[in-house]
Protein backbone atom coordinates (compact mmCIF):
# COMPACT_ATOMS: atom_id res chain seq x y z
CA UNK A 1 0.00 0.00 0.00
CA UNK A 2 1.36 3.35 -0.84
CA UNK A 3 1.99 5.58 1.88
CA UNK A 4 0.67 9.39 1.58
CA UNK A 5 0.45 12.95 3.43
CA UNK A 6 -2.02 15.71 3.47
CA UNK A 7 -0.75 19.43 4.15
CA UNK A 8 -3.26 21.71 4.57
CA UNK A 9 -2.02 25.48 5.08
CA UNK A 10 -4.21 28.31 3.99
CA UNK A 11 -0.45 29.95 2.98
CA UNK A 12 -0.29 29.07 -0.52
CA UNK A 13 3.77 29.62 0.10
CA UNK A 14 3.87 27.40 3.09
CA UNK A 15 1.97 24.59 0.89
CA UNK A 16 4.79 24.80 -1.78
CA UNK A 17 7.74 25.04 0.64
CA UNK A 18 6.11 21.38 2.46
CA UNK A 19 5.19 19.52 -0.18
CA UNK A 20 8.85 20.09 -1.93
CA UNK A 21 10.75 19.59 1.17
CA UNK A 22 8.69 16.41 1.84
CA UNK A 23 8.23 14.75 -2.13
CA UNK A 24 10.38 12.53 -1.70
CA UNK A 25 10.82 8.37 -0.49
CA UNK A 26 7.79 7.34 -2.79
CA UNK A 27 5.36 9.31 -0.74
CA UNK A 28 2.55 10.63 -2.53
CA UNK A 29 1.56 14.59 -1.57
CA UNK A 30 -2.06 15.80 -1.32
CA UNK A 31 -2.26 19.71 -0.46
CA UNK A 32 -5.56 22.02 0.35
CA UNK A 33 -5.67 25.22 1.36
CA UNK A 34 -9.14 24.89 2.76
CA UNK A 35 -9.70 22.64 6.43
CA UNK A 36 -13.28 21.49 4.50
CA UNK A 37 -10.91 20.40 1.44
CA UNK A 38 -8.95 18.72 3.68
CA UNK A 39 -10.83 16.64 5.38
CA UNK A 40 -12.28 15.90 1.90
CA UNK A 41 -8.73 14.35 1.04
CA UNK A 42 -8.32 12.30 4.40
CA UNK A 43 -11.52 10.87 3.76
CA UNK A 44 -11.01 9.74 0.19
CA UNK A 45 -7.25 8.48 0.57
CA UNK A 46 -7.07 7.82 4.20
CA UNK A 47 -3.01 8.77 4.43
CA UNK A 48 -0.99 7.92 7.05
CA UNK A 49 0.08 11.36 7.96
CA UNK A 50 -1.65 15.10 8.12
CA UNK A 51 0.18 18.12 8.64
CA UNK A 52 -2.29 21.15 9.25
CA UNK A 53 -1.67 24.83 10.49
CA UNK A 54 -3.27 25.62 13.78
CA UNK A 55 -4.44 28.81 12.18
CA UNK A 56 -6.80 29.27 9.18
CA UNK A 57 -10.18 30.49 8.13
CA UNK A 58 -13.50 28.83 8.28
CA UNK A 59 -11.86 25.64 10.93
CA UNK A 60 -8.89 25.22 13.30
CA UNK A 61 -5.87 23.41 13.02
CA UNK A 62 -7.68 22.17 16.56
CA UNK A 63 -11.04 21.64 15.03
CA UNK A 64 -9.49 19.44 11.94
CA UNK A 65 -7.77 17.25 14.52
CA UNK A 66 -10.56 16.60 16.03
CA UNK A 67 -12.75 16.03 12.93
CA UNK A 68 -10.02 13.43 11.97
CA UNK A 69 -10.11 11.29 14.42
CA UNK A 70 -13.89 10.74 14.55
CA UNK A 71 -13.32 8.84 11.24
CA UNK A 72 -9.61 8.14 11.05
CA UNK A 73 -8.58 7.78 14.43
CA UNK A 74 -5.27 5.38 13.62
CA UNK A 75 -4.18 8.51 11.35
CA UNK A 76 -0.84 10.56 12.29
CA UNK A 77 -1.55 14.44 13.15
CA UNK A 78 0.90 17.21 13.16
CA UNK A 79 0.19 20.72 14.13
CA UNK A 80 1.95 23.74 12.97
CA UNK A 81 1.95 27.14 14.45
CA UNK A 82 4.22 30.24 14.99
CA UNK A 83 2.62 30.78 18.25
CA UNK A 84 3.77 28.16 20.05
CA UNK A 85 2.94 27.51 23.70
CA UNK A 86 2.67 24.35 26.40
CA UNK A 87 -0.47 24.82 27.15
CA UNK A 88 -1.49 24.49 23.40
CA UNK A 89 0.44 21.63 22.73
CA UNK A 90 -0.71 19.46 25.20
CA UNK A 91 -4.30 20.48 24.47
CA UNK A 92 -3.60 19.03 20.88
CA UNK A 93 -1.68 15.99 22.53
CA UNK A 94 -4.88 15.24 24.21
CA UNK A 95 -7.38 15.35 21.05
CA UNK A 96 -4.90 12.99 19.63
CA UNK A 97 -2.04 15.38 17.88
CA UNK A 98 1.17 12.88 16.86
CA UNK A 99 3.54 16.42 17.25
CA UNK A 100 3.75 19.73 17.29
CA UNK A 101 5.59 21.68 15.37
CA UNK A 102 6.83 25.73 15.48
CA UNK A 103 7.22 27.69 12.61
CA UNK A 104 9.25 28.83 10.72
CA UNK A 105 9.80 25.07 10.31
CA UNK A 106 13.66 24.40 9.80
CA UNK A 107 12.93 22.21 6.93
CA UNK A 108 16.00 19.63 8.64
CA UNK A 109 13.41 19.01 11.84
CA UNK A 110 10.18 18.77 9.59
CA UNK A 111 12.57 15.70 7.61
CA UNK A 112 13.47 14.16 10.77
CA UNK A 113 9.92 14.35 12.48
CA UNK A 114 7.36 12.97 9.12
CA UNK A 115 10.05 10.84 8.31
CA UNK A 116 10.26 9.12 11.70
CA UNK A 117 6.24 8.70 11.78
CA UNK A 118 6.63 7.58 7.85
CA UNK A 119 8.87 4.71 8.57
CA UNK A 120 6.90 3.72 11.44
CA UNK A 121 4.06 3.43 9.13
CA UNK A 122 5.65 1.30 7.05
CA UNK A 123 7.18 -0.76 9.67
CA UNK A 124 3.42 -1.49 10.62
CA UNK A 125 2.07 -1.64 7.43
CA UNK A 126 4.94 -4.43 6.83
CA UNK A 127 4.01 -6.03 10.09
CA UNK A 128 0.36 -5.87 10.02
CA UNK A 129 0.13 -4.20 12.91
CA UNK A 130 2.43 -2.75 15.74
CA UNK A 131 4.20 -5.68 17.80
CA UNK A 132 7.25 -3.90 19.09
CA UNK A 133 7.67 -0.26 20.51
CA UNK A 134 10.40 0.29 22.51
CA UNK A 135 10.84 -2.47 24.42
CA UNK A 136 6.68 -2.44 24.75
CA UNK A 137 5.36 -6.00 23.45
CA UNK A 138 1.57 -5.63 22.24
CA UNK A 139 -0.73 -5.92 19.19
CA UNK A 140 -4.03 -5.23 21.12
CA UNK A 141 -6.14 -2.17 20.76
CA UNK A 142 -5.50 -1.48 24.40
CA UNK A 143 -1.61 -1.24 23.40
CA UNK A 144 -2.00 0.29 20.21
CA UNK A 145 -3.43 2.93 21.84
CA UNK A 146 -0.64 3.20 24.40
CA UNK A 147 1.97 3.31 22.09
CA UNK A 148 -0.10 6.13 20.25
CA UNK A 149 -0.24 8.49 23.06
CA UNK A 150 3.84 8.07 23.89
CA UNK A 151 4.38 9.15 20.39
CA UNK A 152 2.18 11.92 20.73
CA UNK A 153 3.06 12.95 24.77
CA UNK A 154 7.01 12.71 24.48
CA UNK A 155 8.53 15.26 22.53
CA UNK A 156 6.40 18.30 24.76
CA UNK A 157 5.79 16.91 28.13
CA UNK A 158 7.29 18.54 31.43
CA UNK A 159 5.58 16.13 33.74
CA UNK A 160 3.89 13.21 33.71
CA UNK A 161 2.24 10.41 35.49
CA UNK A 162 1.75 6.70 34.66
CA UNK A 163 -0.65 4.35 36.28
CA UNK A 164 -1.33 0.57 36.04
CA UNK A 165 -0.64 -2.18 38.41
CA UNK A 166 2.28 -3.92 39.76
CA UNK A 167 3.90 -5.36 36.83
CA UNK A 168 2.31 -4.13 33.99
CA UNK A 169 5.23 -2.24 32.71
CA UNK A 170 5.52 1.00 34.00
CA UNK A 171 8.96 1.36 33.94
CA UNK A 172 9.09 0.65 30.23
CA UNK A 173 6.35 3.29 29.53
CA UNK A 174 8.82 5.71 31.36
CA UNK A 175 11.90 4.39 29.45
CA UNK A 176 9.85 4.97 25.62
CA UNK A 177 8.68 8.79 26.66
CA UNK A 178 12.38 9.48 27.66
CA UNK A 179 13.88 7.45 24.50
CA UNK A 180 11.02 9.70 22.22
CA UNK A 181 11.33 13.03 24.00
CA UNK A 182 14.61 13.74 22.23
CA UNK A 183 16.63 15.02 24.85
CA UNK A 184 20.07 14.76 25.38
CA UNK A 185 20.47 13.90 29.10
CA UNK A 186 20.59 10.98 31.18
CA UNK A 187 17.60 8.81 31.98
CA UNK A 188 17.82 8.57 35.88
CA UNK A 189 15.50 6.84 38.50
CA UNK A 190 14.70 6.76 41.97
CA UNK A 191 12.10 4.04 43.52
CA UNK A 192 10.33 5.97 46.02
CA UNK A 193 9.77 2.80 48.19
CA UNK A 194 13.32 2.02 48.76
CA UNK A 195 14.31 5.38 50.81
CA UNK A 196 14.97 6.10 53.67
CA UNK A 197 12.45 9.52 54.39
CA UNK A 198 15.17 11.39 56.18
CA UNK A 199 17.34 10.75 52.90
CA UNK A 200 15.04 11.93 50.51
CA UNK A 201 15.65 15.55 50.07
CA UNK A 202 19.20 14.58 49.50
CA UNK A 203 18.63 11.91 47.28
CA UNK A 204 16.56 14.17 44.98
CA UNK A 205 18.33 17.53 45.71
CA UNK A 206 21.62 16.83 46.90
CA UNK A 207 23.42 18.40 49.59
CA UNK A 208 26.38 20.28 50.81
CA UNK A 209 29.47 19.54 53.56
CA UNK A 210 27.99 19.45 57.32
CA UNK A 211 24.64 19.65 56.84
CA UNK A 212 24.23 16.81 58.73
CA UNK A 213 25.76 13.92 60.67
CA UNK A 214 27.78 12.22 57.87
CA UNK A 215 27.16 14.84 54.89
CA UNK A 216 31.51 14.77 54.55
CA UNK A 217 31.11 16.42 50.79
CA UNK A 218 29.00 17.97 49.08
CA UNK A 219 27.06 15.60 46.83
CA UNK A 220 24.70 16.83 43.64
CA UNK A 221 20.85 14.96 43.85
CA UNK A 222 18.97 13.29 41.21
CA UNK A 223 17.28 16.09 39.65
CA UNK A 224 21.15 17.61 38.85
CA UNK A 225 22.10 14.45 37.73
CA UNK A 226 19.10 14.69 35.17
CA UNK A 227 19.52 18.01 33.70
CA UNK A 228 18.84 18.03 29.88
CA UNK A 229 16.87 14.34 31.03
CA UNK A 230 14.33 12.70 32.65
CA UNK A 231 14.18 11.57 35.86
CA UNK A 232 11.81 8.70 36.77
CA UNK A 233 9.96 8.78 40.43
CA UNK A 234 8.77 5.06 40.73
CA UNK A 235 6.16 4.61 43.19
CA UNK A 236 5.49 8.01 44.10
CA UNK A 237 2.79 7.47 46.56
CA UNK A 238 5.08 6.44 48.50
CA UNK A 239 6.83 10.08 48.71
CA UNK A 240 6.70 11.78 52.66
CA UNK A 241 3.91 14.65 52.30
CA UNK A 242 7.02 17.40 53.12
CA UNK A 243 9.00 15.82 49.97
CA UNK A 244 5.73 16.02 47.92
CA UNK A 245 5.91 20.34 48.58
CA UNK A 246 9.68 20.26 47.72
CA UNK A 247 9.29 18.69 44.33
CA UNK A 248 6.23 20.48 43.80
CA UNK A 249 8.16 23.84 43.86
CA UNK A 250 11.18 22.16 42.03
CA UNK A 251 8.55 21.31 38.66
CA UNK A 252 6.88 24.57 38.80
CA UNK A 253 10.24 26.55 39.39
CA UNK A 254 12.78 24.32 37.41
CA UNK A 255 15.43 24.85 39.83
CA UNK A 256 16.27 23.32 43.77
CA UNK A 257 18.18 23.48 46.23
CA UNK A 258 20.83 21.20 47.72
CA UNK A 259 20.34 19.87 51.83
CA UNK A 260 22.35 22.98 53.75
CA UNK A 261 22.17 25.59 50.97
CA UNK A 262 20.64 28.49 50.54
CA UNK A 263 21.67 28.93 46.55
CA UNK A 264 19.09 28.28 44.22
CA UNK A 265 20.37 26.30 41.26
CA UNK A 266 18.61 25.99 37.67
CA UNK A 267 17.93 22.66 36.38
CA UNK A 268 16.28 21.56 33.29
CA UNK A 269 14.83 18.16 33.51
CA UNK A 270 11.75 16.37 32.69
CA UNK A 271 9.96 14.34 35.41
CA UNK A 272 7.92 11.03 34.99
CA UNK A 273 6.12 9.66 37.93
CA UNK A 274 4.69 5.80 38.50
CA UNK A 275 2.63 4.32 40.57
CA UNK A 276 0.22 1.13 41.08
CA UNK A 277 -1.65 2.89 43.82
CA UNK A 278 -4.75 5.12 43.32
CA UNK A 279 -3.60 8.55 43.76
CA UNK A 280 -6.88 10.29 43.55
CA UNK A 281 -7.84 8.56 46.63
CA UNK A 282 -4.62 9.28 48.46
CA UNK A 283 -5.21 12.78 48.11
CA UNK A 284 -8.73 12.22 49.46
CA UNK A 285 -7.30 10.16 52.90
CA UNK A 286 -4.54 13.64 52.87
CA UNK A 287 -1.75 11.07 51.88
CA UNK A 288 -0.73 12.56 48.75
CA UNK A 289 -0.98 16.72 47.80
CA UNK A 290 -3.57 17.86 45.55
CA UNK A 291 -1.57 20.49 44.02
CA UNK A 292 1.32 17.96 42.77
CA UNK A 293 -1.37 15.35 41.57
CA UNK A 294 -3.01 17.91 39.45
CA UNK A 295 1.11 19.16 38.60
CA UNK A 296 1.49 15.52 37.41
CA UNK A 297 -2.01 14.39 35.63
CA UNK A 298 -1.45 17.16 33.39
CA UNK A 299 -0.18 14.45 31.20
CA UNK A 300 -1.68 10.92 32.53
CA UNK A 301 -0.63 7.40 31.06
CA UNK A 302 -2.94 4.51 32.03
CA UNK A 303 -1.39 1.09 31.63
CA UNK A 304 -3.87 -1.96 30.89
CA UNK A 305 -3.16 -4.97 32.78
CA UNK A 306 -2.21 -8.29 31.12
CA UNK A 307 -6.09 -9.40 31.80
CA UNK A 308 -7.15 -6.54 29.99
CA UNK A 309 -5.00 -7.34 27.20
CA UNK A 310 -5.68 -10.99 26.67
CA UNK A 311 -5.16 -11.40 22.85
CA UNK A 312 -1.36 -10.60 23.68
CA UNK A 313 -0.40 -13.26 25.61
CA UNK A 314 1.14 -15.57 22.97
CA UNK A 315 3.10 -12.79 21.16
CA UNK A 316 4.44 -12.28 24.97
CA UNK A 317 4.77 -16.01 25.49
CA UNK A 318 6.80 -16.03 22.10
CA UNK A 319 8.63 -12.94 22.84
CA UNK A 320 10.01 -14.68 26.25
CA UNK A 321 10.71 -17.92 24.89
CA UNK A 322 12.88 -16.44 22.44
CA UNK A 323 14.69 -14.15 25.00
CA UNK A 324 15.23 -16.93 27.75
CA UNK A 325 16.33 -19.94 24.79
CA UNK A 326 18.96 -17.65 24.15
CA UNK A 327 20.21 -16.36 27.36
CA UNK A 328 20.19 -20.26 28.58
CA UNK A 329 22.00 -20.96 24.70
CA UNK A 330 18.66 -23.36 24.82
CA UNK A 331 16.53 -25.00 21.67
CA UNK A 332 13.32 -24.13 22.54
CA UNK A 333 11.04 -23.50 19.49
CA UNK A 334 7.87 -22.67 21.68
CA UNK A 335 5.34 -24.70 23.91
CA UNK A 336 3.15 -27.39 24.11
CA UNK A 337 -0.81 -27.10 23.46
CA UNK A 338 -1.48 -27.90 26.82
CA UNK A 339 0.80 -25.61 28.65
CA UNK A 340 -0.09 -23.00 26.49
CA UNK A 341 -3.92 -23.95 27.47
CA UNK A 342 -2.66 -23.47 31.07
CA UNK A 343 -0.64 -20.56 30.13
CA UNK A 344 -3.97 -19.30 28.93
CA UNK A 345 -6.25 -20.28 31.76
CA UNK A 346 -3.67 -18.54 34.53
CA UNK A 347 -5.34 -15.51 35.63
CA UNK A 348 -2.04 -13.56 35.60
CA UNK A 349 -2.72 -11.41 39.00
CA UNK A 350 0.99 -10.02 38.63
CA UNK A 351 0.63 -9.10 35.23
CA UNK A 352 3.43 -9.45 32.44
CA UNK A 353 6.01 -9.36 35.49
CA UNK A 354 4.42 -12.60 36.74
CA UNK A 355 4.10 -13.92 33.10
CA UNK A 356 8.10 -13.48 32.03
CA UNK A 357 9.08 -15.12 35.75
CA UNK A 358 7.06 -18.43 34.54
CA UNK A 359 8.41 -18.48 31.47
CA UNK A 360 12.03 -17.42 32.37
CA UNK A 361 11.56 -20.67 35.21
CA UNK A 362 9.49 -22.68 32.16
CA UNK A 363 12.87 -22.50 29.77
CA UNK A 364 15.17 -23.06 32.74
CA UNK A 365 13.21 -26.67 33.38
CA UNK A 366 12.58 -27.38 29.66
CA UNK A 367 15.05 -30.64 28.44
CA UNK A 368 13.39 -30.26 25.15
CA UNK A 369 12.57 -28.76 21.95
CA UNK A 370 8.95 -27.34 24.00
CA UNK A 371 8.17 -26.34 26.99
CA UNK A 372 5.45 -28.61 28.34
CA UNK A 373 3.18 -28.61 31.78
CA UNK A 374 5.83 -29.86 33.68
CA UNK A 375 8.18 -27.21 32.82
CA UNK A 376 5.53 -24.58 34.29
CA UNK A 377 5.97 -23.43 38.11
CA UNK A 378 3.75 -25.71 40.11
CA UNK A 379 1.66 -22.53 41.52
CA UNK A 380 0.46 -21.70 37.62
CA UNK A 381 -0.04 -25.15 36.74
CA UNK A 382 -2.32 -25.63 40.23
CA UNK A 383 -4.91 -22.51 39.45
CA UNK A 384 -5.46 -23.04 36.03
CA UNK A 385 -6.57 -27.07 37.01
CA UNK A 386 -8.61 -25.92 39.81
CA UNK A 387 -9.94 -23.59 37.16
CA UNK A 388 -10.64 -26.76 34.40
CA UNK A 389 -11.68 -28.30 37.91
CA UNK A 390 -14.59 -25.80 38.53
CA UNK A 391 -18.69 -27.20 37.91
CA UNK A 392 -19.72 -27.06 33.93
CA UNK A 393 -23.05 -26.00 32.91
CA UNK A 394 -24.42 -29.36 33.70
CA UNK A 395 -23.38 -29.29 37.45
CA UNK A 396 -20.29 -31.43 37.37
CA UNK A 397 -17.01 -31.36 37.48
CA UNK A 398 -14.64 -31.07 34.59
CA UNK A 399 -12.74 -34.31 34.37
CA UNK A 400 -8.81 -33.32 35.57
CA UNK A 401 -6.43 -35.77 34.01
CA UNK A 402 -4.09 -36.16 36.86
CA UNK A 403 -5.85 -35.49 39.98
CA UNK A 404 -3.65 -34.14 43.09
CA UNK A 405 -4.04 -36.77 46.23
CA UNK A 406 -7.61 -36.64 48.02
CA UNK A 407 -7.28 -33.18 48.54
CA UNK A 408 -8.72 -30.30 46.12
CA UNK A 409 -6.75 -28.41 44.00
CA UNK A 410 -7.10 -25.37 45.21
CA UNK A 411 -6.00 -26.84 48.46
CA UNK A 412 -2.64 -28.23 46.93
CA UNK A 413 -1.93 -24.75 45.62
CA UNK A 414 -2.29 -23.74 49.42
CA UNK A 415 0.02 -26.23 50.33
CA UNK A 416 2.52 -24.78 47.71
CA UNK A 417 2.76 -21.57 48.84
CA UNK A 418 2.61 -22.46 52.40
CA UNK A 419 5.85 -25.08 51.81
CA UNK A 420 7.34 -22.34 49.43
CA UNK A 421 7.14 -20.11 52.76
CA UNK A 422 8.51 -22.49 55.07
CA UNK A 423 11.32 -23.47 53.27
CA UNK A 424 12.51 -19.96 52.73
CA UNK A 425 11.75 -18.96 56.52
CA UNK A 426 8.65 -16.68 55.57
CA UNK A 427 10.96 -14.78 53.13
CA UNK A 428 8.76 -13.79 50.33
CA UNK A 429 11.21 -13.09 47.73
CA UNK A 430 13.04 -15.97 48.08
CA UNK A 431 9.58 -18.45 48.21
CA UNK A 432 7.96 -16.47 45.00
CA UNK A 433 11.10 -17.17 43.28
CA UNK A 434 11.09 -20.75 44.15
CA UNK A 435 7.01 -21.40 43.23
CA UNK A 436 8.53 -19.40 39.59
CA UNK A 437 6.54 -16.93 40.39
CA UNK A 438 6.61 -12.84 41.11
CA UNK A 439 6.83 -11.34 45.01
CA UNK A 440 3.42 -9.41 43.88
CA UNK A 441 2.11 -12.48 42.83
CA UNK A 442 2.82 -14.93 45.83
CA UNK A 443 1.05 -12.19 48.17
CA UNK A 444 -2.11 -12.35 45.92
CA UNK A 445 -2.25 -16.34 47.00
CA UNK A 446 -1.34 -15.61 50.45
CA UNK A 447 -4.24 -13.39 50.80
CA UNK A 448 -6.64 -15.66 48.72
CA UNK A 449 -5.78 -18.51 50.91
CA UNK A 450 -5.94 -16.66 54.63
CA UNK A 451 -2.25 -16.57 54.71
CA UNK A 452 -1.62 -12.85 54.92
Amino acid sequence: MALSIVIVDDNPGSLDLLSTALSHGGVTIHTASRPTEALELVRRYRPQLVLTDLVMPEMSGLDVLTRIMEFAPSTDVVLMTAHYTTETAVEAIRKGATDYLEKPIRLPVLRERVGRLIEEARRREALGGEQEFEGLIGTSPRMAELFARIRRIAPHYRSALIQGATGTGKDLVARALHARSGVKGQYVVLNCSAVVETLFESELFGHVKGAFTGADRDKPGLFEAASEGTLFLDEIGDMPLATQAKLLRALQNQEIQRVGSLQARKVNVRVIAATHRNLRQAVADRQFREDLYYRLTMVEIPVPSLAERKEDLPLLIRHFVERFAQQYGKTIRGVTPRARLVLERHAWPGNVRELENAIGHACMMAEGEEIDVGDLPAIVVGEAAAAYAQPSVDGNAAPVSTPVSDASLAEHERQLVVSALDRAQGNQSQAARALGIGRDALRYKMKKYGLL
